[in-house]
């Protein structure tokens, strides 16, 4: 052979061999960077969907807690899922649960939630229902979902009465106004139910004492300021009058919240009143409405 043939065909089989090694480098490099892609990026979804899935097992694990407070609980923060069907379906089904807590947890959340489309489902868990706490609860929800029948547990609990036409069965309304049950549902729901702020705790504590059911006529008084009903108005206006002074001073919060000048001259005599925070609220209702009624002649001069 050939010395330039030799040399030749050795520079041949090295330029083979390094196309076959490259080849298989190649290969490796490729099969590295799919095996790569496929571990490492599909691990922030997978991450995320976990956490997901876990929060949506932990709920539902507290909802069939057999502990009352978790379960309650647990019902309580589904208010905090807007626009999620399955938390209103949840919820919706709390209000059957055997504890008055729980259903009043759901009744609440439904109103958090903004689960408009539940109104008429609420509406007839209340039909039966037995405990104030549920009864109140729903009520609150039913306002702030935009319907009015809730407006008549409010009216009920200021005056003792029902609303021609309203809702309210024999017995819850016997409930309704039987001082120890109210008295109870007023320890329970403590300082949430502070209507105004006029009273320190201190102060609201130990009227309170007095009659436990006024802290929760004073809140269902401050309910009414935005119902329409004029049959409202009138009951404000005689519990402006109630032995009460929490009560007074929540009506007169009420009436002027309701922007009618017209009962100017019925709140007038509520300045004299021998309690501070009912001649204060008194003071700022009568302002503000003179102060409606200035503005709605000055426009009417114009």
């Amino acid at each position: 052979m050939h010395r330039s043939d030799f040399w030749n065909r050795n520079e041949l089989n090295q330029k083979v061999r390094s196309r076959k090694v490259w080849e298989i480098l190649q290969t490796s490099i490729v099969s590295l960077v799919v095996t790569a892609t496929f571990l490492l990026l599909p691990a922030v979804p997978v991450f995320a969907q976990s956490s997901y899935d876990k929060a949506r097992s932990i709920l539902k694990s507290g909802l069939a807690e057999r502990n009352r407070d978790r379960r309650a609980l647990a019902t309580r923060v589904l208010g905090l899922l807007t626009n999620d069907s399955q938390a209103e379906e949840l919820a919706l089904k709390a209000l059957g649960d055997s504890d008055a807590e729980v259903r009043a947890a759901a009744a609440a959340a439904l109103g958090q939630m903004d689960a408009k489309s539940s109104t008429l489902q609420l509406r007839q868990a209340l039909k039966n229902e037995t405990d104030i706490s549920v009864i109140i609860a729903g009520a609150h929800s039913l306002v702030t979902l935009g319907d009015t029948s809730g407006y008549s547990v409010y009216y009920a609990v200021l005056t003792g009465q029902a609303k021609s036409g309203g809702a309210l069965l024999e017995a819850q309304m016997k409930m309704l106004h039987d001082p120890k049950q109210m008295a109870k549902f007023g320890f329970e729901q403590g300082i949430g139910f502070v209507p105004f702020a006029s009273y320190g705790y201190s102060a609201f504590q130990a009227l309170s004492k007095k009659d436990g059911s006024s802290p929760i006529r004073a809140a269902a008084a401050k309910m009414l300021a935005r119902d329409p009903d004029p049959r409202s108005s009138a009951a404000l206006l005689e519990a402006t009058s109630d032995k009460s002074e929490i009560i007074r001073a929540a009506a007169l919060e009420a009436l002027s919240q309701r922007d009618d000048s017209s009962v100017l001259a019925a709140i007038e005599p509520k300045l004299d009143d021998d309690k501070a925070p009912v001649r204060f609220t008194a003071a700022a209702a009568v302002i503000h409405l003179q102060d409606l009624e200035s503005g709605k002649a000055h426009g009417a001069n114009r």
